[in-house]
């Protein structure tokens, strides 16, 4: 009942569905850096100098463009957070009444 009242005078449900893709963003960037560097392995222990930012199918990964894309997408995170903080404060300020 409440949870359809909130969609109903707030933008509370398409914030958190940002914040969802937002993070799923984050780890999809979070698995190309780390299968780049790791040679396209899950291994925790790796000899000096192995992995090449390559992955398995020989497409080069730009890890500096990728952690610029990580930078974005947390500072999108953030903002889209703060948004969905304010929206939940102007509900409780309505339901309050101060």
């Amino acid at each position: 009942m409440l949870f359809g009242f909130i969609d109903r005078v707030s933008n509370a449900s398409p914030l958190r569905g940002a914040l969802d893709q937002s993070v799923a963003r984050s780890r999809a960037i979070g698995d190309r850096v780390a299968k780049a560097s790791l040679g396209n392995s899950d291994g925790f222990a790796l000899k000096a100098g192995e992995g090449d930012a390559q992955l398995a199918e020989g497409n080069p990964v730009d890890v500096e463009q990728e952690m610029m894309d990580l930078a974005d997408e947390q500072l999108r995170f953030l903002t889209t957070a703060k948004l969905l903080e304010r929206t939940y404060q102007s509900i409780r300020t309505a339901i309050k009444g101060t």
